[in-house]
């Protein structure tokens, strides 16, 4: 099972709109994916499901994240790293079943122009230490706002050049 998780909270992200078009054209590709969005994620997160507790609207994204062997992280830079909400959730995942030893690959996105290179480099920390195994094609999108067209999809040649081929060697992986 492969699971593609949109690491913001914030409404109507771009982040979200990546996420879906990884999604629509990683079934293109004959690949059947899940979406989770951190905007599913229980509002009261931070005192309901760290530390052991588990929440019964936690339990079901829990189980969708140990039943998982890949991942797709599609992570938007905030101030030069990753969301919080993404690293609570991570911290709020039981260790070792929903990461250890699995797959994932990294896109990084931005409004600015490095496509969110410091925060994939950050995570990709995290990811070494749950012993999450990514694929080395990692993705930067810059001026995100500028990428998709009007409906929510690349159209630009080398974007669309990049993310197919990390989309090829990540189903291979």
């Amino acid at each position: 099972m492969v699971t593609i998780i949109s690491g913001t909270n914030r409404p109507n992200s771009n982040t979200l709109k990546v996420a879906k078009y990884y999604q629509e054209t990683l079934a293109k590709k004959g690949l059947t994916t899940n979406l989770l969005s951190m905007e599913e994620l229980p509002d009261d997160l931070i005192v309901s499901d760290l530390y052991g507790k588990r929440s019964p609207e936690f339990e079901s994204i829990q189980e969708l994240m140990t039943a998982s062997a890949k991942f797709v992280f599609i992570i938007p830079e905030y101030n030069g790293s990753f969301p919080g909400v993404l690293k609570t959730f991570i911290d709020a995942c039981t260790f070792p079943d929903s990461f250890y030893e699995k797959k994932a690959c990294l896109v990084g996105i931005s409004s600015g122009k490095y496509g969110n290179i410091r925060g994939i480099d950050h995570f990709g920390g995290v990811c070494s230490y749950l012993h999450l195994n990514v694929l080395p094609l990692r993705i930067h999108i810059p001026a995100i706002k500028t990428e998709l067209d009007e409906n929510n999809a690349f159209f630009k040649e080398d974007t669309l050049k990049f993310t197919d081929s990390q989309m090829d060697k990540f189903i291979a992986f």
